[in-house]
C-alpha cells in the first residue's frame, strides 16, 4: 500500500492591536518575537480573515497560505513542503473545518500528480495517482471506512483504460490480481494469493470468451504443481498435466 500523504497545517494563535477601518488591511506579525514578521493577514473591509501567509523557516519566503473565505476556519491550505518557493501540496477543507482533499506534487517537479480524498470521518477513501505525470490519472486506490486499502485499479500501459485490479484482504495484503493482456477492457488473467502473499493458482480465459479454460496451481514454494485443460472450451475439464 501507498502511504496516504502526512496532512499538515499550522494554525498559530496570538493577539495584537489594531485600529479598524474601512478599507481592507494586512497586519503584519512576528510570532516567535525574533524581530521578523513571519505571518501576514488579510482582513477584509468587515473584519474578516481572507488569508493568512506564513514563513515556516524565516527564509523570507511565504511556504504557508491559509485561505477562510470569510470562513471561521480555513477552506485551503497551500504548502511548499520543501521551501523551493513554489507551492506543492494543496489541502481542502469543508466549510465546517473537515478535510476534503488533498493534492500532492510528489516529487517536486511542478506537476501535481498526488490525489487524496477523504470521508466525513476524516479517513482517505480514494487515491489517485498520475506515474509517468502526463496529466492523466493512471492508478486508483479504494479504502474502507476505516482507511484500510480493499482495492486498486492500474492504466499500466498509460492508454486510458484499465488494465490491471487488485483485491486486498482486511490485512493489506493482496488477496487477487486481475489481468487484461489483450487490451479489450475485460480480465482474462486471474492470480490468487494466501494471507502471506504467495501465488496459490492462476486461471485463464485464453479465447476471451469470459470463461475460464487453463488452470494453474502452485506448491507453497510457489513451484508450479500441476495445469488443468478445458481445450475445446466446453466448461469440462480435458486434459490435467501434474508437474
Amino acid at each position: 500500500m501507498m502511504n496516504p500523504t502526512k496532512i499538515f497545517s499550522v494554525f498559530l494563535i496570538f493577539l495584537w492591536l489594531w485600529v479598524p477601518s474601512v478599507g481592507a488591511e494586512v497586519l503584519q506579525v512576528d510570532s516567535n518575537f525574533d524581530g521578523k514578521m513571519d505571518q501576514w493577514h488579510h482582513m477584509s473591509g468587515d473584519n474578516k480573515v481572507i488569508k493568512i501567509e506564513y514563513d515556516m523557516n524565516g527564509d523570507n519566503k511565504i511556504d504557508q497560505v491559509e485561505f477562510f473565505e470569510k470562513n471561521n476556519s480555513p477552506v485551503r491550505v497551500e504548502l511548499d513542503r520543501n521551501f523551493d518557493g513554489v507551492m506543492d501540496q494543496r489541502q481542502f477543507y469543508n466549510t465546517e473545518g473537515s478535510l476534503k482533499k488533498v493534492e500532492n506534487d510528489s516529487q517536486f517537479t511542478g506537476k501535481f500528480d498526488w490525489k487524496e480524498f477523504f470521508g466525513s470521518n476524516n479517513k482517505i477513501k480514494r487515491l489517485e495517482l498520475d506515474d509517468n505525470r502526463d496529466g492523466n490519472t493512471d492508478t486508483w486506490q479504494a479504502f474502507n471506512n476505516s482507511g484500510i486499502l480493499i482495492s486498486a485499479e492500474y492504466d499500466e500501459n498509460h492508454n486510458g483504460k484499465v488494465d490491471r485490479w487488485e483485491l486486498f484482504s482486511e490485512t493489506e495484503t493482496i488477496k487477487e490480481a486481475r489481468f487484461d493482456t489483450n487490451g479489450n477492457g475485460k480480465p482474462d488473467q486471474f492470480q490468487f494469493f494466501t494471507g502471506s502473499t504467495k501465488l496459490t493458482k492462476i486461471e485463464f480465459d485464453t479465447n476471451s470468451d469470459g470463461k475460464i479454460d487453463r488452470w494453474e496451481f502452485f506448491n507453497t514454494q510457489e513451484q508450479l504443481e500441476r495445469v488443468e485443460l478445458d481445450r475445446n472450451y466446453d466448461g469440462k475439464i480435458d486434459i490435467v498435466n501434474k508437474k
